[in-house]
């Protein structure tokens, strides 16, 4: 078995619409060998000789004793079967670990953020704001705003920078965490059209309580089925996804999307038993479709963004409302009115406006439940 080395570097314009990840460089080449079609072609690509990835390649084959590309003068480069299994399972991995690695990756940010303020008195103190939320591509945007390493951090408040804290968890999990004030803000998403005997306001009532908790517009997003390209099997709907018996890849108990999933079961009145594949979960949007984009699932309920960055085909269900959650007494904190300035602004909305599948919903507004829940009323 093939042992593990983990590291990092500094890199001042790394790619803010890349989900972060562990750089590895064989499977740099692998992928872009299979993207580019030809080892010269790849070479140009990541900016290097075609000798030598050429030579990383034979010296990888032989320190794994497996071949990693079926190569002939005069036909394209194309990964072996080991080659691609070994870039898939490295892919979904990286996928499965997203959610941490962020969590990960923005605390060192935020570790070396704070050594250069100590150095430079005279900058603002920069505000820690604590958020756990379901997983969300928005949000990890929105950090590097506030952090400032994106081209639009000039939206950051005139009071100082804001390092966001995020801890992705499920959107049930999220909303207890405030509740135990392991938190100042949640994050969860739910389908604003829910009916109030549904499952959404079955197990979201209980957690929130009028004049305790103020919920904040965040987005609305769109969820559906993320399929392969060209949606070999016709996919649009869950009945679809049973009556071919396509090889489902499901989310955790607890996430919103799970949640979704189970209200879409409700209404078509499917038994989880019915689904092949129901029992697989896997962490996030990005790891279910990494599981599609790989071939191992042939669909996965997750979110149009998630489809649109692996290249993959999408069928809309439904949108749904993500919000934030704060308790009453942290509207006037400092870095929650922070947050509320960056949420508010124009420049915010339009930078919303441009990820795939996302829309302004309420942004930085503090709405009340039957607002936004109407579910509530």
């Amino acid at each position: 078995m093939q042992k593990v080395s983990l590291s990092y570097s500094f890199d001042t314009e790394r790619d803010l619409a890349a989900p972060a990840q562990l750089s590895n460089p064989m499977m740099d080449v692998l992928h872009t060998v299979r993207e580019r079609g030809s080892i010269s072609a790849a070479a140009r690509e990541l900016g290097l000789s075609y000798r030598h990835v050429w030579g990383q390649l034979k010296a990888w084959e032989k320190e794994l004793d497996q071949e990693l590309l079926i190569w002939e003068r005069g036909h394209s480069a194309q990964l072996s079967p080991f080659g691609q299994r070994l870039l898939m399972a490295e892919r979904l991995a990286q996928a499965r670990l997203g959610p941490q690695l962020q969590t990960l990756r923005a605390e060192l940010e935020r570790a070396f953020a704070m050594a250069f303020e100590l150095s430079t008195p005279s900058a603002d103190p920069a505000e820690t704001l604590t958020i756990y939320a379901s997983h969300d591509h928005a949000l990890t945007v929105l950090q590097d705003i506030a952090a400032g390493f994106h081209p639009e951090s000039r939206l950051r408040s005139q009071s100082g920078p804001l390092h966001l804290d995020l801890r992705f968890c499920g959107s049930v999990d999220a909303i207890r965490a405030l509740n135990e004030k392991r938190c100042t803000v949640a994050g969860f998403h739910a389908p604003p059209f829910a009916e109030s005997g549904s499952l959404s306001a079955k197990t979201y009532r209980p957690l929130l309580k009028p004049g305790t908790h103020k919920i904040i517009g965040f987005a609305r997003r769109t969820q559906g089925l993320i399929v392969a390209p060209g949606n070999p099997l016709r996919l649009r709907s869950l009945k679809d996804v049973v009556r071919l018996q396509a090889r489902f890849v499901n989310r955790a108990t607890g996430t919103g999307t799970r949640l979704l999933l189970q209200e879409l079961m409700t209404q078509d009145e499917i038994d989880p038993i019915d689904i092949e594949g129901y029992d697989w979960v896997e962490p996030s949007h990005a790891a279910v479709a990494h599981a599609v984009a790989s071939g191992q699932a042939d669909v996965a309920l997750g979110s149009e963004y998630a489809a649109r960055s692996l290249g993959l085909d999408f069928t809309p269900i439904t949108d749904e409302r993500y919000m934030l959650v704060c308790l009453k007494e942290a509207l006037t904190s400092p870095a929650v009115e922070r947050l509320l300035h960056l949420l508010r602004s124009r420049q915010w909305q339009q930078v919303l406006s441009t990820l795939g599948g996302y829309a302004n919903d309420h942004s930085g507004e503090v709405a009340a439940m039957k607002r936004l829940l109407p579910w509530w009323r």
